[in-house]
């Protein structure tokens, strides 16, 4: 089956990210890396690729699922819109993860998200414009995989903010 990049914008519109993934360009270096199926989760986008097959490469576009679990289990690359919870549910099922900033956003919280996961090691992040470069100059084998989540603890300490406890 070989590799797959899935790429997401969750329920956004995320037009840039979906051109620039598609560019033939950035196909290329994809196949240069060994990746021969994109998967693009447009969202509410206005730029849909086409679809198409060829010998050695595949695209494939879709707007919504009910859940994008099993798109992120089957990828290699998980390429996401910095949203916290696509971040956290790809860094989640130990998915190696390139964020790209949308800087056409106001007070671009996603931003500061996207660089605290790079310190810690999780993940790389780019921009549009710097993809390319982040794609060709990657190495996945120095990720740090994220630690699991302890939702207890939250449950835990809403019981006693809320007074049940």
């Amino acid at each position: 089956m070989g590799k797959c990049v899935f790429v997401t914008v969750g329920t956004t519109s995320f037009d840039d990210l979906i051109s620039c993934v598609s560019a033939e360009h950035n196909i290329t270096i994809f196949r240069k890396l060994g990746y021969n199926r994109l998967v693009l989760q447009i969202g509410r986008g206005d730029v849909e690729p086409k679809p198409f097959t060829t010998a050695n490469f595949t695209l494939d576009v879709f707007r919504y699922k009910d859940s994008l679990a099993e798109d992120i289990r089957n990828a290699d690359l998980v390429i996401s819109h910095a949203g916290a919870g696509s971040c956290l549910e790809t860094l989640g099922d130990g998915k190696p993860l390139i964020v790209v900033i949308n800087e056409n956003l106001m007070s671009n919280h996603q931003l500061e998200l996207a660089q605290q996961l790079h310190r810690d090691g999780h993940l790389y992040y780019c921009t549009c414009r710097t993809l390319g470069d982040t794609l060709q100059t990657m190495d996945l084998s120095t990720l740090i995989e994220f630690p699991p989540g302890h939702p207890e603890n939250f449950a835990a300490f809403l019981d006693k903010v809320a007074g049940f406890k």
